[in-house]
């Protein structure tokens, strides 16, 4: 062991309350709002921030007070950091950039010795912007610690919230973050003087996805058939970072079939790479198990093509892709929906039991193939009872006042109270979701019973071509009730 002298052992800890922010100045940040799409009312909210730090006297001649901070909250991908880049980009204004998790570490102390250090250092470069990514790692609603003692990330936390009231707006320091889980934060950080403002970044509508796929299309060569506007209506529920992996997945495509341009083919491959994984042709399944799989995916088809709200179908492929699908069925909204009547969720629980009826009818018993089905329909069953009161048993009662994460999915919405209700309760919310879930696969095997000769008719042209879409897929799908409408819903 190497003896150290007095005063010796902190010398190689004498960086640890430096803050780890990287600094951009204007000249390397090269975003701005033309950069940005499909996110038009942030970008209107966020245009105001620009005009504080490039004209901060026009605000202050009347009174008024600069923002301190500005939260972007939405699902992850849709863009919030590149966001606060463009306002830094638009400004002209230094960019300092840091992540949440950064300043949590193992040393006490450390943690708002480097807040401290960020702070000073934007004071010096003011006018800028300090971003937060992933504000939820640092700024969790405080609370007793199980552990005892003194948090770190609480101290932290602290020190951020005296920061933020010590600093002087009027010098155009402007605290940027970005988080997932806003329900999750502390309200000491959500108040006015702190966070003043809260910009929602959501999923892009339609048109927003067309705007974006315009956006990073700009450096791609494409060839004359594609059509940005069919693409944007085949992709619903894609955020910003979903779509430009969808235009590169479709340029490296292109490139490995030695193309000259991307394709519109190229990038409807793109899609189903991205929405159901990887093809793999060279997984060998038996006659048997490409039969069942065929009748499965025929079930779902043609119970969406026989209920009334599903959306339409538009591909159906019994080529294994991904981890596990050996199968798929792809319906598609023929418009962006925000709302779901119970008629609705009745019909998208029955496509989802229909692959098992389907099994059940052909083969006489079901296979492990439905189990992502069956969790996805009890889950809709569950929530139709616990949440939107659409239950005829329980009646119109939510017993779920636990908060959920708003833009991440999953979560079974407990919070540390555990449930609000009831031993009783929770049984009979068990049997009403057992009873929507049985009645309403009977309601799919009545369907598909009373059209059998579609059923094999469709299961049979599938295991001869392996994939079934446009005209001849509308042909033998058909249509029960002609005169019904089709409303698409995400």
């Amino acid at each position: 062991f190497k003896k150290v002298g007095p005063g010796q052992g902190m010398l190689s800890l004498g960086g640890l309350g430096k803050n780890r922010a990287k600094i951009y100045a204007q000249s390397e940040i090269g975003v701005t709002f033309n950069d940005v799409a499909g996110v038009d009312e942030a970008k209107v909210e966020l245009q105001e921030v620009v005009e504080f730090l490039k004209q901060p006297k026009k605000f202050q001649n009347l009174g008024g007070r600069i923002p301190k901070g500005v939260l972007l909250v939405g699902p992850p991908g849709t863009g919030k950091t590149l966001l606060a880049k463009a306002v830094a980009g638009e400004a002209g204004v230094p960019f300092f950039s840091v992540s949440g998790s950064e300043f949590v570490e193992m040393f006490v102390g450390l943690g708002a010795a480097r807040v401290r250090d960020l702070f000073a250092q934007a004071q010096e470069k003011a006018p800028c912007i300090i971003f937060v990514d992933e504000l939820d790692a640092l700024g969790k609603a405080r609370g007793a610690n199980p552990l005892g003692g003194h948090d770190e990330r609480e101290q932290t936390l602290n020190q951020l919230l005296v920061e933020m009231d010590g600093f002087d707006p009027k010098k155009g320091v402007i605290i940027m973050a970005a988080t997932n889980r806003p329900e999750i934060l502390d309200p000491a950080l959500l108040r006015p003087g702190r966070f003043d403002r809260q910009v929602l970044v959501d999923r892009p509508d339609i048109q927003g996805r067309e705007a974006i796929l315009k956006v990073h299309a700009k450096g791609v060569k494409l060839a004359p058939n594609v059509d940005l506007k069919v693409l944007a209506a085949r992709t619903p529920g894609f955020v910003g970072a979903d779509l430009a992996n969808l235009i590169n997945e479709g340029a490296l495509l292109a490139a490995r079939r030695n193309k000259a341009q991307v394709e519109m083919a190229d990038l409807e491959e793109a899609i189903d790479r991205v929405v159901a994984g990887l093809e793999k042709k060279a997984r060998v399944m038996s006659p048997q198990e490409r039969e069942r799989v065929a009748y499965h995916e025929a079930g779902h088809a043609l119970v969406a093509a026989s209920v009334p709200t599903a959306d339409p179908v538009h591909k159906i492929s019994i080529i294994p892709r991904g981890i596990a699908a050996l199968g798929y069925t792809l319906q598609l909204p023929t418009e962006d929906r925000y709302l779901l009547t119970r008629s609705e969720l009745l019909d998208r629980l029955a496509v989802l039991l229909g692959g098992r009826a389907a099994e059940q009818i052909t083969f006489g018993e079901v296979s492990t193939g439905a189990q992502n089905d069956l969790q996805r329909a009890a889950d809709i069953a569950r929530r139709m009872v616990k949440e939107y009161g659409m239950s005829e048993g329980l009646g119109a009662v939510a017993f779920e006042p636990e908060r959920r994460p708003l833009f991440l999915p999953g979560g079974d919405g407990l919070g540390l109270g555990g449930k609000a209700y009831s031993e009783e309760t929770a049984r009979e919310i068990d049997v009403e979701v057992k009873r929507i879930v049985d009645e309403t696969e009977r309601r799919a095997r009545e369907i598909l019973t009373r059209r059998d000769g579609d059923l094999e008719a469709l299961a049979q042209r599938l295991l001869e071509k392996e994939v079934l879409e446009g005209q001849e897929l509308r042909q033998l799908l058909g249509d029960p009730n002609p005169g019904h409408s089709r409303m698409g819903h995400e």
